[in-house]
């Protein structure tokens, strides 16, 4: 069964809200970490999360890092070194965001890859990208967004009716890895 384009994208606004509710940074690949345990000078370095969303520390292994807040990894290793240490106090922080980007391409006047580090919506990229230029079709924009089976689904966003302040449930916010098509 087909959806129609509405409900596709009331649902994609709702996961995407779902998201950014706890207001908790999820980590995401190509972000650089610190980690360090206190009292241990050997266990303090910064990691690069893998393409893959993994991480390796010394004597916690590989973790899967991607999609998980800093709280939940810093628990994780915790969890795994109290085999080597007793009562190990973890530290995570994020050094550098390296992994929330989205994509802005078509007849804008600055496409190009963009980072961000908070919510993010439609009209934000749009402004991100210098906006349209005089031959977009501003009330044809797609965002491209790949789901977690790997399939792409397309989100339609008619400009105008933003402008106007109607229609507001198509201003979706973007996650990490959306594309803004402007044709």
């Amino acid at each position: 069964m087909k959806l129609p384009a509405h409900v596709l994208t009331l649902i994609a606004l709702l996961l995407t809200s779902v998201a950014w509710a706890d207001n908790s940074y999820r980590i995401q690949p190509g972000d650089l970490l610190a980690i360090s345990v206190w009292k241990e000078a050997d266990l303090q370095m910064e990691v690069l999360v893998r393409p893959d969303g993994g991480l390796s520390f010394p004597l916690a292994g590989d973790q899967h890092a991607a999609g998980r807040t800093v709280d939940e990894l810093r628990q994780t290793i915790a969890e795994r070194l109290k085999k080597y240490i007793p009562d190990p106090v973890v530290t995570v922080t994020v050094r550098q965001l390296g992994g929330n980007r989205i994509y802005v391409v078509g007849k804008v006047n600055r496409p190009g890859e963009f980072p961000f580090s908070r919510p993010l919506d439609v009209m934000q990229s749009l402004s991100l990208a210098g906006g349209g230029t005089s031959f977009a079709a501003l009330n044809d924009i797609r965002i491209l967004r790949r789901g977690e089976n790997g399939k792409q689904i397309t989100i339609p966003f008619r400009y105008e009716d933003v402008e106007r302040g109607r229609n507001l449930e198509q201003n979706v916010l973007l996650e990490s890895g959306d594309t803004v098509i402007v044709p």
